[in-house]
């Protein structure tokens, strides 16, 4: 399998990108009244997605289908990570009503997954965690039956912040790993590809029965032997999920795009995660950490239907 992908993806950008975005990247504009409905109720309880904030192609489909990934800990973050469109710089200070207002949008539309995440807030002494474990507390408590996945920052790798995170008992712990080691510097500099590691280690080891999810994006200069290496780590420290998506730059500022990954690319990158024991690979051009979730934990029978 690791050969074919030799052949089909090069080890080098073979070709100047096109003008234009491929066929597969195009999508419709966000319409629709579950979309209008959505936003309203956002900005009605003063709540922020990552949907928006990080520009996400996928938000007409996802909100369209009732479905948002709520982002706690405000909309500016402490880190300027080169492919990221949120914006940084100094936080405000955090609202401590945030986790109830979360539940209770949770609750209006019925999910039966949640997903939250944060902007980075490495100027709090426990780095954001207890909003964290609250989010989930409150959930758990205003919408029993709701399975709770939580796509964390990194903490600085300290460990007291992770275990209030895991002692709330979320169903999945996230964290991607954004990209291979030798761009770390480059792509995101707050960021250190051995702390990620050993987050996984850790969280393995504290609480074992919590299945562990990650999300690596393509196209930002990574070689495909670099690719597969860092899913091999990513196996070795037990991740149950993997998720692989295109970069698309956000903007002239930002971190220029090497290439566009085809979708035919992306199956095989599949089959090769599969291969190596993920319980499942969510791959595609149009794929982001929390793109499909709720079908991601189903088809790798990680929370009960």
């Amino acid at each position: 399998m690791a050969d074919t992908l030799y052949q089909i993806l090069g080890r080098r950008r073979a070709a100047p990108l096109p003008e234009r975005k491929p066929s597969w990247l195009k999508v419709r504009a966000p319409g629709g009244p579950n979309y209008s409905r959505l936003k309203h109720l956002m900005r009605e309880l003063d709540l922020h997605t990552v949907c928006e904030e990080a520009h996400c192609p996928n938000v007409g489909e996802c909100w369209e289908h009732g479905t948002a990934t709520f982002m706690v800990l405000g909309d500016v973050c402490t880190r300027n990570c080169a492919y990221c469109a949120v914006a940084h710089g100094r936080p405000p200070r955090y609202d401590i009503g945030e986790p109830a207002r979360v539940a209770q949008a949770i609750a209006e539309m019925r999910l039966r997954h949640a997903v939250i995440t944060s902007v980075d807030r490495d100027d709090l002494p426990d780095f954001g965690a207890y909003i964290f474990a609250e989010t989930i507390r409150q959930i758990h408590d205003q919408v029993p039956g709701c399975s709770v996945e939580v796509l964390v920052p990194d903490f600085q790798g300290n460990e007291s912040s992770i275990r209030t995170v895991l002692d709330a008992r979320p169903e999945i712990y996230n964290h991607n790993t954004e990209t291979v080691p030798r761009l770390y510097k480059r792509c995101r500099p707050g960021g250190r590809y051995e702390r990620v590691m050993g987050i996984f280690r850790y969280v393995k080891s504290y609480a074992p029965d919590i299945p562990t999810k990650t999300g690596i994006i393509l196209g930002m200069g990574e070689t495909i032997e670099e690719v597969l290496v860092t899913m091999r780590d990513l196996r070795e420290v037990d991740v149950d999920i993997l998720t692989l998506g295109q970069y698309l730059r956000p903007s002239a500022d930002h971190l220029p795009l090497d290439r566009y990954v085809t979708p035919d690319e992306f199956a095989l990158l599949r089959q090769e995660g599969l291969a190596m024991g993920f319980k499942h690979v969510e791959s595609g051009p149009l794929v982001r950490s929390s793109y499909h979730a709720w079908e991601q934990v189903q088809a790798a029978n990680l929370v009960t239907p």
